[in-house]
């Protein structure tokens, strides 16, 4: 453990924190100068508050206590303090202890009484939760294992904030106070805690974005045109429900009405009597400060700010943006921007458009957010014309275009439509992401209950774009993707792809496989789609060709009586407009309409199967469906379920469809989609957070399911490729839903030395990095290298140096004949291709001339380096890394030796904690994998060998963030056991806070 200096003020400790209610907050270590600051403060708190702090009155605090709560030393006596608007809202501290209760300073000593105050207008907020998960990360890093508090049997609160942690306690009641004591080792219930915690308290934040009861527009042009009369135009046409304000400091004198929109004008917020809950900021980048002070004053809960001239204007604009982010989260409010496009709502109850958009999207179930305004711009238009109006396929639930980022991130949309029951599709454009291991766990934990779909710009150029301050990734964008399909996130190249997976997933329930139907009137376009789904990997069957004068009638039959067939798991249905006869003649501009009808009536009858339409020359056709059909007559059952209230289009077309308001997969507990409940194709995923604490939706107990509600609508697409892949997209996205229902553990292993190994480590770093920054690697020297796997059940065979033939005759004498001589120079190390590796050495004479050889053709020993090492038994040469990328997190990889791996890129990934299960698929994924399983009548290996192996390295990286690398080459696996027969580790000094510490929100 290191010990810096006394008073060394640790700046990482800083962290900016989201409670309760969707506030900010900042806390950070107490100073001497904030001694003014403590003594305002504690006037603010309640005397009874005072008495449950010191067990007795303590009306105020003398200047012996207030220098004892600002001076530390940041290791035996720490202080920190919450704060809002740059004044103490809470405060916490710890003191380390011995066992007799005392003061001490022996690093040996590793308990600490810890004490809480939090002032009374404050309390309620999550503060004290925040605070102890900071003080707890604190006192761990500066080798505190353990807690005690003493509270007052009254003071239920504060027992409620230890009790709640999740941590280890232990718990006692002596001389009328009740003593508690924890460890300070997270454990899953408190990291669970924690995690819980975060997603709700993130959520509301965004949450009091979207559903603001008032929104000030600041920046308001006292002329039409404009950025910030034209989103207060926007505001007023999308039906805001809230009130709206208009503020511009050009404003005349005695003006309080902004004509022609007739709302109220103001030129200042101050002058605003009533609370403000969003501020639109549209004034040049220089005024940005001043607007945010005032609407810190003002109380001002959110703010969007859709000025440009920040980041993406460069290194002065990037410092610009840091500045406005401190400021307005000094004051508790989050920020959507800067160089945002806005934020849409369509809740019936809020009807927000505080955009740059010129119409209000349709209200559906599809959640939508971007970094990019044109990209925005691109997906709200093509969604529009897929499905127009509230009910219709393309319907949102809220669209956010982020801009910079600064502050609100995909994360937190993440975190809000979770468990949002408005949302049943999750679709992300992303540029960068700047937590990627949190983005990874929140989307895994989403996508087991409803789709995410993402399109990743800026995938190849290796540099964030402009405005965007995160890690650049290293690795390729194929193992980027790979990771993301990993966490159950359903990744696409385009803004076209994500409209087209986004509005079958949105309308269709999941497969159950992979079986394809195809019918239609064309063969040629049958044709198509039945290529296609060999492309993207499906089984589709011979297509059903229906005749080219065949009726609406026709294609109703032929789908229902596909769909009652158990050999299919969906069905691709592609029309073009039909021809005939007589009777049999379409009337021409109703065809599409009518076969609309047709297919929606055989589907209704079976809900729990895909219908995906694929079209030439149609798109009438195309827009029926995408349209809710006329409300069928009501029924007599009762209404169902909070969707139905909550969506104007579920209500006005036949209740709580699961078709139309959403797939079959997606609804989180607060309202299960109605089609799952025929046929379970898809295990539910793990329930938000609240789930156990809600009783089953009414509808559910008193009426079963209807099989199909109508209306139901259908995605149609021009292509019959376009239409497949996005079929296959919810089949492998189905198929993860069903393997993430059991996703495998990762083992616990008896010889593991973590302890252990930690301190190898700890020594390692202060004698290879006693000077470097955090982050900078360096390789452990091999032996220390072998020293740590083993602490981790690896063991590599022993390498043994041979700079000259006699030390090489030696080494072979020690090791045992047959041994290997190889060169690890590094531009001939694992390449046995140019002779830098002989094997098989059976004696000494062998090995001379071996060596004459080796070093006459390739060059002298001091070039070459040579070695000598033991024969292993043959098998397949494997190879295994693990690395930490810093926008990709902490991956696991496997390949083949050689030319698979280093040429071909064969190579598959996981994430870091890997589970048995996972660590299986990865090794049967590589394309080369038969080779692993007899491929040609080979022998097989031994891959349980290799699966543990893999689960071994992921625990080693996991357990121990310093250990930024570990690359074992070769490992050759055998029929019976394997061999490990090079390996190199580097580490690093860990970053003071990750994914696993304390919540936080990033600065970039």
């Amino acid at each position: 453990m290191q010990k810096p200096p006394d008073h060394a003020y640790p700046t990482h400790w800083e962290a900016d924190v989201v409670l309760r209610d969707g506030g900010t907050a900042r806390i950070r270590p107490i100073t001497p100068d904030d001694a003014q600051r403590l003594v305002s403060f504690y006037e603010q708190v309640s005397d009874e508050s005072k008495y449950y702090r010191f067990f007795a009155p303590y009306p105020r605090l003398s200047d012996r206590d207030v220098h004892r709560f600002t001076h530390h030393d940041y290791v035996d006596r720490v202080g920190l303090a919450a704060t809002v608007g740059g004044e103490f809202i809470a405060t916490v501290r710890y003191d380390r202890i011995n066992d007799q209760g005392l003061p001490a300073k022996d690093p040996e000593d590793d308990q600490a009484e810890v004490a809480f105050l939090v002032q009374d207008a404050h309390q309620g907020r999550g503060v004290a939760s925040a605070l102890l998960e900071h003080i707890a990360a604190v006192a761990r890093e500066r080798g505190i294992r353990r807690f005690a508090a003493e509270v007052l049997p009254a003071n239920s609160k504060m027992i409620k904030v230890f009790t709640d942690a999740g941590y280890t306690q232990k718990r006692t009641f002596e001389d009328g106070v009740v003593r508690l004591e924890f460890d300070l080792e997270p454990t899953e219930q408190s990291m669970a805690v924690m995690r819980g915690r975060e997603q709700r308290a993130e959520a509301r934040s965004v949450q009091r974005l979207l559903a603001p009861g008032s929104v000030a527009v600041i920046g308001t042009g006292r002329a039409p045109g404009g950025v910030g009369r034209t989103a207060l135009r926007n505001l007023l046409d999308s039906g805001f429900t809230g009130r709206v304000h208009a503020v511009n400091h050009a404003f005349p004198d005695g003006m309080q009405r902004l004509d022609p929109e007739g709302v109220p004008a103001v030129r200042a917020l101050r002058e605003i009597s009533e609370p403000v809950d969003l501020a639109v900021i549209a004034v040049p980048a220089d005024s940005v400060p001043d607007v945010v002070r005032d609407c810190g004053e003002h109380g001002v809960q959110g703010l969007l700010i859709l000025s440009s001239g920040y980041a993406e204007a460069g290194p002065e604009g990037r410092e610009r943006q840091r500045a406005v982010l401190r400021q307005a989260r000094s004051y508790g409010m989050r920020l959507i921007g800067p160089n945002a496009f806005g934020l849409i709502n369509t809740a019936p109850d809020v009807r927000l458009n505080a955009s740059l958009a010129p119409q209000m999207p349709g209200a559906g179930h599809i959640g939508l957010f971007t970094q990019s305004g044109a990209i925005g711009i691109a997906l709200l238009s093509g969604l529009h014309a897929r499905g127009p109006g509230d009910g219709g396929i393309a319907g949102i639930s809220a669209f956010v275009s982020a801009g910079n980022r600064a502050d609100v991130s995909g994360n937190d949309l993440l975190q809000y439509w979770y468990d949002d029951p408005d949302t049943d599709v999750v679709i992300l454009y992303l540029e960068s992401i700047g937590n990627p291991r949190k983005f990874a766990r929140l989307a895994r934990r989403t996508a087991a209950v409803k789709p995410v779909v993402v399109a990743k710009g800026a995938r190849h150029n290796g540099t964030a774009p402009p405005g965007h301050a995160v890690p650049t990734v290293r690795v390729p964008d194929s193992t980027v993707a790979a990771l993301m399909r990993q966490a159950g996130v359903i990744r696409v190249d385009t803004v076209t792809e994500l409209i087209d997976a986004g509005l079958l997933l949105a309308s269709q329930p999941l497969p159950a496989g992979s079986r394809i139907a195809i019918l239609g009137n064309s063969e040629s376009l049958a044709l198509l789609a039945y290529d296609a789904c060999l492309t993207e990997g499906l089984r589709p069957q011979r297509p059903h060709v229906l005749p080219s004068a065949a009726a609406p009638d026709d294609f109703r039959a032929a789908l229902a009586e596909t769909l009652s067939s158990d050999g299919c798991d969906a069905v691709v249905v592609t029309a073009i407009p039909w021809v005939g006869e007589g009777d049999t003649a379409s009337p021409g501009a109703g065809e599409g309409a009518a076969l609309a009808a047709a297919l929606r009536t055989a589907a209704e009858a079976h809900p729990e199967k895909p219908v995906t339409v694929v079209h030439l020359a149609m798109d009438d056709l195309a827009k029926t469906l995408a349209a809710p059909a006329p409300a069928p007559a009501p029924a007599p059952a009762p209404s169902s379920g909070p969707r139905a209230a909550a969506r104007p289009d579920t209500s006005a077309h036949a209740g709580a469809s699961a078709r139309p308001d959403g797939p079959a997969h997606a609804s989180p507990p607060h309202s299960p989609n109605p089609a799952t409940h025929p046929r379970p194709v898809v295990p539910p995923g793990p329930p938000p957070p609240s789930a156990a604490l809600q009783a089953p939706p009414a509808r559910e107990a008193e009426t079963p399911a209807p099989r199909r509600p109508a209306p139901l609508r259908i995605p149609a697409y021009p292509a019959a490729e376009r239409a497949v892949r996005a079929l296959a997209e919810a089949v492998r996205y189905a198929a993860w839903r069903r393997e993430a229902a059991d996703p495998g553990r990762v083992p616990e292993y008896d010889d593991i030395q973590e302890a252990a190994a930690g301190a190898d480590i700890e020594r390692l770093l202060d004698r290879l990095t006693p000077d470097a920054p955090t982050g900078r690697s360096v390789p452990v020297p091999p032996q220390d290298a072998e020293a740590l796997l083993a602490r981790y059940g690896i063991h590599t065979r022993p390498v043994l140096p041979a700079p000259d033939p006699d030390t090489a005759v030696r080494a072979a004498a020690r090791l045992g004949y047959p041994v290997a001589l190889k060169t690890t120079a590094p531009h001939l190390r694992h390449r046995a291709d140019l002779g830098g590796v002989r094997l098989d050495i059976a004696g000494e004479a062998e090995l001379r001339r071996t060596y004459s050889e080796l070093t006459d053709f390739l060059g002298s020993p001091e070039v070459l380096r040579p070695v000598v090492q033991s024969m292993v038994p043959r098998g397949v040469d494997t190879v295994i890394r693990a690395a930490i990328d810093p926008a990709a997190g902490a991956v696991l990889s496997f390949g083949l030796a050689g030319a698979p791996s280093q040429l071909l890129g064969d190579i598959a990934h996981r994430l870091i904690p890997a589970t048995d299960r996972e660590v299986a698929e990865q090794i049967r994924s590589i394309r080369a994998a038969p080779l692993l399983f007899g491929w040609r009548g080979s022998q097989p290996v031994d891959t349980a060998a290799l699966e543990e192996l893999l689960l071994r390295v992921s625990r080693l990286v996991d357990d121990h963030p310093e250990v930024v690398g570990v690359d074992l080459e070769p490992v050759v696996v055998a029929p019976h056991g394997l061999s490990v027969l090079g390996a190199t580790v580097r580490l690093a000094r860990a970053p003071a806070t990750t994914d696993l510490g304390p919540r936080r929100l990033p600065t970039y």
